[in-house]
Protein backbone atom coordinates (compact mmCIF):
# COMPACT_ATOMS: atom_id res chain seq x y z
CA UNK A 1 0.00 0.00 0.00
CA UNK A 2 3.27 2.51 0.82
CA UNK A 3 4.47 1.25 -2.56
CA UNK A 4 1.14 2.26 -4.19
CA UNK A 5 1.27 5.48 -2.21
CA UNK A 6 4.91 6.53 -3.38
CA UNK A 7 3.90 5.42 -7.18
CA UNK A 8 0.90 7.68 -7.02
CA UNK A 9 3.03 10.85 -5.74
CA UNK A 10 5.95 9.97 -7.79
CA UNK A 11 3.58 9.96 -11.31
CA UNK A 12 1.94 13.22 -9.40
CA UNK A 13 5.21 15.30 -9.11
CA UNK A 14 6.56 14.11 -12.42
CA UNK A 15 3.14 15.34 -13.99
CA UNK A 16 2.94 18.43 -12.30
CA UNK A 17 6.90 18.92 -13.08
CA UNK A 18 6.34 18.25 -16.61
CA UNK A 19 2.93 20.70 -16.98
CA UNK A 20 5.36 23.70 -15.53
CA UNK A 21 8.31 22.84 -18.02
CA UNK A 22 6.02 22.94 -21.20
CA UNK A 23 4.55 26.30 -19.66
CA UNK A 24 7.98 27.86 -18.98
CA UNK A 25 9.00 26.65 -22.51
CA UNK A 26 5.69 28.03 -23.94
CA UNK A 27 5.97 31.40 -22.54
CA UNK A 28 10.04 31.81 -22.52
CA UNK A 29 10.07 33.88 -25.84
CA UNK A 30 7.89 36.48 -24.46
CA UNK A 31 10.02 39.19 -23.17
CA UNK A 32 9.25 41.19 -19.74
CA UNK A 33 8.81 44.62 -21.99
CA UNK A 34 8.46 45.13 -25.48
CA UNK A 35 10.19 48.57 -26.69
CA UNK A 36 7.33 50.48 -29.41
CA UNK A 37 8.94 53.06 -31.13
CA UNK A 38 7.32 57.14 -31.48
CA UNK A 39 8.56 59.58 -33.24
CA UNK A 40 6.54 61.87 -30.85
CA UNK A 41 4.78 61.98 -27.32
CA UNK A 42 1.50 61.15 -26.55
CA UNK A 43 0.73 64.92 -26.12
CA UNK A 44 -0.07 64.45 -29.92
CA UNK A 45 -2.45 62.20 -31.74
CA UNK A 46 0.44 59.78 -32.70
CA UNK A 47 1.86 58.98 -29.65
CA UNK A 48 -1.84 58.67 -27.74
CA UNK A 49 -2.50 55.97 -30.36
CA UNK A 50 0.62 54.18 -29.59
CA UNK A 51 0.11 54.62 -25.71
CA UNK A 52 -4.23 53.43 -26.28
CA UNK A 53 -2.40 50.62 -28.51
CA UNK A 54 -0.36 49.37 -25.67
CA UNK A 55 -2.71 49.79 -22.64
CA UNK A 56 -5.29 47.75 -24.94
CA UNK A 57 -2.87 44.88 -25.11
CA UNK A 58 -1.30 44.83 -21.67
CA UNK A 59 -5.24 44.76 -20.37
CA UNK A 60 -6.30 42.32 -22.86
CA UNK A 61 -3.39 39.62 -22.38
CA UNK A 62 -3.75 40.72 -18.52
CA UNK A 63 0.09 41.72 -18.94
CA UNK A 64 1.89 38.89 -20.44
CA UNK A 65 2.59 41.26 -23.08
CA UNK A 66 3.88 44.23 -21.54
CA UNK A 67 4.55 47.83 -23.62
CA UNK A 68 6.91 50.62 -22.85
CA UNK A 69 6.92 53.92 -25.65
CA UNK A 70 10.19 54.92 -27.05
CA UNK A 71 9.01 58.83 -27.88
CA UNK A 72 11.25 61.36 -29.93
CA UNK A 73 12.74 57.31 -32.01
CA UNK A 74 15.18 57.63 -29.30
CA UNK A 75 16.14 54.18 -29.87
CA UNK A 76 18.14 54.94 -32.94
CA UNK A 77 19.24 58.55 -31.86
CA UNK A 78 16.40 60.41 -32.87
CA UNK A 79 17.09 59.24 -36.74
CA UNK A 80 13.42 58.77 -37.73
CA UNK A 81 13.95 57.75 -41.09
CA UNK A 82 15.86 54.33 -39.51
CA UNK A 83 13.08 53.28 -38.28
CA UNK A 84 11.93 50.97 -40.31
CA UNK A 85 15.33 49.63 -40.77
CA UNK A 86 15.36 49.01 -36.95
CA UNK A 87 12.49 47.78 -36.66
CA UNK A 88 13.40 44.90 -39.04
CA UNK A 89 16.79 44.30 -37.57
CA UNK A 90 14.88 43.93 -34.24
CA UNK A 91 16.36 46.67 -32.56
CA UNK A 92 12.96 48.40 -32.58
CA UNK A 93 9.93 45.72 -31.32
CA UNK A 94 7.05 47.33 -32.73
CA UNK A 95 6.21 50.95 -33.43
CA UNK A 96 3.22 53.98 -35.01
CA UNK A 97 5.42 54.63 -37.72
CA UNK A 98 4.86 57.19 -40.54
CA UNK A 99 4.57 56.27 -44.47
CA UNK A 100 6.91 59.04 -45.03
CA UNK A 101 9.71 58.37 -42.68
CA UNK A 102 9.67 54.49 -44.14
CA UNK A 103 8.91 55.45 -47.45
CA UNK A 104 13.16 55.53 -48.54
CA UNK A 105 13.23 51.72 -47.27
CA UNK A 106 9.71 50.93 -48.99
CA UNK A 107 9.22 52.94 -52.33
CA UNK A 108 5.66 52.32 -52.84
CA UNK A 109 4.88 54.16 -49.39
CA UNK A 110 5.87 57.43 -51.34
CA UNK A 111 2.22 57.51 -52.65
CA UNK A 112 0.59 59.16 -50.15
CA UNK A 113 3.66 61.99 -50.57
CA UNK A 114 2.48 62.43 -53.54
CA UNK A 115 1.86 66.43 -54.18
CA UNK A 116 -2.22 66.90 -54.24
CA UNK A 117 -3.00 63.48 -54.65
CA UNK A 118 -5.87 63.32 -51.65
CA UNK A 119 -8.36 66.23 -51.68
CA UNK A 120 -10.30 65.33 -48.58
CA UNK A 121 -10.54 62.63 -45.81
CA UNK A 122 -12.69 60.52 -47.78
CA UNK A 123 -9.46 60.50 -50.51
CA UNK A 124 -7.36 59.17 -47.42
CA UNK A 125 -10.00 56.51 -46.35
CA UNK A 126 -10.67 55.41 -49.79
CA UNK A 127 -6.70 54.19 -50.29
CA UNK A 128 -6.55 52.91 -46.59
CA UNK A 129 -9.47 51.12 -46.30
CA UNK A 130 -9.28 50.00 -49.89
CA UNK A 131 -7.33 47.81 -52.43
CA UNK A 132 -4.22 50.26 -51.77
CA UNK A 133 -3.96 49.83 -48.26
CA UNK A 134 -4.31 46.14 -48.45
CA UNK A 135 -1.85 45.77 -51.39
CA UNK A 136 0.95 48.70 -49.03
CA UNK A 137 0.29 46.19 -46.18
CA UNK A 138 1.59 43.03 -48.81
CA UNK A 139 4.13 44.92 -49.74
CA UNK A 140 4.94 46.27 -45.63
CA UNK A 141 5.05 42.07 -44.95
CA UNK A 142 7.15 41.28 -47.77
CA UNK A 143 9.84 44.10 -46.79
CA UNK A 144 10.08 42.46 -43.41
CA UNK A 145 7.75 43.32 -40.30
CA UNK A 146 4.07 42.77 -39.71
CA UNK A 147 1.72 44.99 -40.71
CA UNK A 148 -1.46 45.59 -38.40
CA UNK A 149 -3.51 48.80 -38.41
CA UNK A 150 -3.83 52.45 -40.15
CA UNK A 151 -3.54 55.34 -38.39
CA UNK A 152 -3.50 59.13 -39.38
CA UNK A 153 -0.84 62.06 -38.61
CA UNK A 154 -2.98 64.30 -41.12
CA UNK A 155 -2.91 66.82 -43.64
CA UNK A 156 0.53 68.53 -43.51
CA UNK A 157 -0.02 71.85 -43.68
CA UNK A 158 2.34 75.04 -44.58
CA UNK A 159 3.62 77.13 -41.86
CA UNK A 160 6.53 80.19 -41.73
CA UNK A 161 7.64 82.95 -39.96
CA UNK A 162 7.90 85.69 -42.73
CA UNK A 163 4.84 86.29 -44.73
CA UNK A 164 1.57 84.48 -45.77
CA UNK A 165 1.69 82.18 -48.77
CA UNK A 166 -1.21 82.33 -51.37
CA UNK A 167 0.82 81.66 -54.37
CA UNK A 168 4.13 79.41 -55.23
CA UNK A 169 5.85 82.45 -55.52
CA UNK A 170 5.41 83.64 -52.21
CA UNK A 171 7.28 80.73 -51.43
CA UNK A 172 9.93 81.53 -53.27
CA UNK A 173 13.49 81.65 -51.09
CA UNK A 174 11.82 80.50 -47.64
CA UNK A 175 14.37 78.46 -45.55
CA UNK A 176 11.44 75.23 -45.51
CA UNK A 177 11.86 72.54 -42.93
CA UNK A 178 11.53 69.17 -44.34
CA UNK A 179 11.52 65.43 -43.13
CA UNK A 180 14.77 63.01 -45.25
CA UNK A 181 12.59 62.12 -48.20
CA UNK A 182 13.98 63.27 -51.63
CA UNK A 183 10.32 63.55 -52.71
CA UNK A 184 10.07 66.70 -50.47
CA UNK A 185 12.88 68.39 -51.37
CA UNK A 186 11.45 67.90 -55.13
CA UNK A 187 8.31 69.47 -53.96
CA UNK A 188 9.78 71.83 -52.33
CA UNK A 189 12.45 72.79 -54.94
CA UNK A 190 9.84 73.20 -57.48
CA UNK A 191 8.05 75.47 -55.62
CA UNK A 192 10.92 77.57 -55.28
CA UNK A 193 11.84 77.31 -51.90
CA UNK A 194 14.56 76.13 -49.78
CA UNK A 195 13.86 72.87 -48.42
CA UNK A 196 15.98 71.84 -45.34
CA UNK A 197 16.14 68.44 -43.92
CA UNK A 198 16.53 67.81 -40.20
CA UNK A 199 14.90 65.86 -37.53
CA UNK A 200 12.17 67.46 -35.81
CA UNK A 201 14.43 67.72 -32.46
CA UNK A 202 16.40 70.18 -34.68
CA UNK A 203 13.81 71.79 -35.93
CA UNK A 204 11.93 73.46 -33.06
CA UNK A 205 14.94 75.26 -31.90
CA UNK A 206 15.44 76.34 -35.43
CA UNK A 207 12.60 77.69 -35.92
CA UNK A 208 13.16 79.94 -32.80
CA UNK A 209 16.53 81.15 -33.55
CA UNK A 210 15.15 82.19 -37.21
CA UNK A 211 17.72 79.81 -38.88
CA UNK A 212 14.68 77.97 -40.73
CA UNK A 213 11.38 79.80 -41.60
CA UNK A 214 9.22 77.77 -41.68
CA UNK A 215 7.51 73.76 -41.47
CA UNK A 216 4.84 71.37 -43.21
CA UNK A 217 3.19 69.72 -40.29
CA UNK A 218 -0.33 68.34 -39.10
CA UNK A 219 -1.90 71.18 -37.24
CA UNK A 220 -2.64 69.06 -34.41
CA UNK A 221 1.45 69.07 -34.14
CA UNK A 222 0.92 72.94 -34.88
CA UNK A 223 -0.70 73.16 -31.65
CA UNK A 224 1.03 70.38 -29.32
CA UNK A 225 4.05 71.87 -29.79
CA UNK A 226 2.83 75.19 -29.58
CA UNK A 227 4.84 76.35 -33.01
CA UNK A 228 3.26 80.02 -33.00
CA UNK A 229 5.97 80.44 -29.95
CA UNK A 230 8.93 79.80 -32.30
CA UNK A 231 7.81 82.67 -34.97
CA UNK A 232 5.35 80.24 -37.04
CA UNK A 233 2.70 82.64 -37.33
CA UNK A 234 2.01 82.61 -40.84
CA UNK A 235 -0.54 79.55 -41.95
CA UNK A 236 -1.54 78.10 -44.93
CA UNK A 237 -4.55 75.61 -45.51
CA UNK A 238 -3.32 73.45 -48.53
CA UNK A 239 -3.37 69.74 -47.88
CA UNK A 240 -0.76 68.82 -50.16
CA UNK A 241 0.42 65.45 -48.89
CA UNK A 242 -1.59 63.73 -45.75
CA UNK A 243 0.46 61.19 -43.94
CA UNK A 244 -1.22 57.68 -42.97
CA UNK A 245 0.32 55.84 -40.29
CA UNK A 246 1.21 52.28 -39.57
CA UNK A 247 1.09 49.94 -36.67
CA UNK A 248 3.55 47.42 -36.99
CA UNK A 249 5.58 44.18 -35.02
CA UNK A 250 8.64 43.04 -35.79
CA UNK A 251 8.27 39.75 -37.29
CA UNK A 252 10.50 37.31 -34.94
CA UNK A 253 8.24 39.11 -31.95
CA UNK A 254 5.04 38.32 -33.78
CA UNK A 255 6.10 34.54 -34.70
CA UNK A 256 6.89 34.32 -30.53
CA UNK A 257 3.55 34.74 -29.35
CA UNK A 258 0.69 32.69 -29.31
CA UNK A 259 -2.18 32.95 -32.19
CA UNK A 260 -5.03 33.64 -29.45
CA UNK A 261 -2.39 36.95 -28.65
CA UNK A 262 -1.26 37.67 -31.89
CA UNK A 263 -5.31 37.87 -32.46
CA UNK A 264 -5.40 40.70 -29.50
CA UNK A 265 -2.63 42.25 -30.69
CA UNK A 266 -4.32 42.77 -34.14
CA UNK A 267 -6.88 43.85 -32.55
CA UNK A 268 -5.92 46.38 -30.31
CA UNK A 269 -4.38 47.83 -32.96
CA UNK A 270 -7.40 48.18 -35.29
CA UNK A 271 -9.19 49.73 -32.64
CA UNK A 272 -6.48 52.28 -31.32
CA UNK A 273 -6.14 53.12 -35.14
CA UNK A 274 -9.37 54.39 -35.64
CA UNK A 275 -9.37 55.96 -32.02
CA UNK A 276 -6.06 57.60 -33.68
CA UNK A 277 -7.50 59.06 -36.46
CA UNK A 278 -10.72 60.55 -34.68
CA UNK A 279 -8.50 62.36 -32.29
CA UNK A 280 -5.80 63.61 -35.26
CA UNK A 281 -8.81 64.60 -37.17
CA UNK A 282 -10.72 66.48 -34.17
CA UNK A 283 -11.62 70.12 -34.84
CA UNK A 284 -10.52 69.99 -38.60
CA UNK A 285 -13.75 67.85 -39.63
CA UNK A 286 -16.07 69.18 -38.03
CA UNK A 287 -17.86 72.56 -39.45
CA UNK A 288 -16.41 75.33 -39.00
CA UNK A 289 -12.96 73.82 -38.13
CA UNK A 290 -13.12 74.85 -34.45
CA UNK A 291 -9.31 74.35 -34.27
CA UNK A 292 -8.45 76.42 -36.62
CA UNK A 293 -10.33 79.14 -34.81
CA UNK A 294 -8.45 78.11 -31.63
CA UNK A 295 -4.93 78.67 -33.39
CA UNK A 296 -6.18 82.16 -35.16
CA UNK A 297 -6.65 83.68 -31.28
CA UNK A 298 -3.31 82.69 -30.44
CA UNK A 299 -1.79 85.79 -32.84
CA UNK A 300 -1.95 83.36 -35.97
CA UNK A 301 -2.12 84.41 -39.31
CA UNK A 302 -4.66 82.06 -41.23
CA UNK A 303 -4.85 81.27 -44.99
CA UNK A 304 -7.72 78.98 -46.25
CA UNK A 305 -6.49 78.57 -50.39
CA UNK A 306 -8.91 79.44 -53.38
CA UNK A 307 -9.64 76.42 -55.59
CA UNK A 308 -8.05 78.63 -57.96
CA UNK A 309 -5.05 79.55 -55.85
CA UNK A 310 -4.66 75.72 -54.73
CA UNK A 311 -4.57 74.94 -58.12
CA UNK A 312 -1.54 76.68 -59.20
CA UNK A 313 0.37 74.96 -56.61
CA UNK A 314 -1.09 71.68 -58.02
CA UNK A 315 0.32 72.74 -61.63
CA UNK A 316 3.55 73.77 -60.09
CA UNK A 317 4.16 70.18 -58.42
CA UNK A 318 2.77 68.10 -61.35
CA UNK A 319 6.03 67.67 -62.95
CA UNK A 320 7.23 66.33 -59.54
CA UNK A 321 3.98 64.14 -59.14
CA UNK A 322 4.75 62.52 -62.82
CA UNK A 323 8.38 62.03 -62.01
CA UNK A 324 7.51 60.12 -58.71
CA UNK A 325 4.47 58.39 -60.21
CA UNK A 326 7.17 55.84 -61.84
CA UNK A 327 9.24 55.36 -59.53
CA UNK A 328 6.03 54.69 -56.23
CA UNK A 329 5.00 52.29 -59.18
CA UNK A 330 2.03 53.49 -62.00
CA UNK A 331 -0.23 50.86 -61.50
CA UNK A 332 -0.39 51.36 -57.87
CA UNK A 333 -0.92 55.14 -58.52
CA UNK A 334 -3.33 54.83 -61.09
CA UNK A 335 -4.90 52.22 -59.11
CA UNK A 336 -4.82 55.04 -55.93
CA UNK A 337 -6.45 57.42 -58.02
CA UNK A 338 -9.38 55.36 -59.34
CA UNK A 339 -9.91 54.47 -55.66
CA UNK A 340 -10.20 58.58 -55.09
CA UNK A 341 -12.02 59.16 -57.44
CA UNK A 342 -14.87 56.51 -56.75
CA UNK A 343 -14.89 57.61 -53.59
CA UNK A 344 -17.64 58.97 -51.34
CA UNK A 345 -18.01 62.10 -49.97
Amino acid sequence: MKLRSFLKLTLAAAAALAFTTGATAQTAPYKSEYKMSLVVGTAFPWGKGGQIWADLVRERTQGRINIKLFPGVSLIQGDQTREFSALRQGVIDMAVGSTINWSPQVKELNLFSLPFLMPDYAAIDALTQGPVGKQMFVTLDKAGVVPLAWGENGYRELTNSKRPVRTPEDLKGLKIRVVGSPLFLDTFTALGANPTQMTWADAQPAFASGAVDGQENPMSIFTAAKLHNVGQKNVTMWGYVADPLVFVVNKEIWASWTPADQKIVREAAIEAGKQEIAIARKGLDEPGQPLLKDIAALGVSIVQLTPAERDAFVKATRPVYDKWKKTVGVELVTQAEKSIAARKK
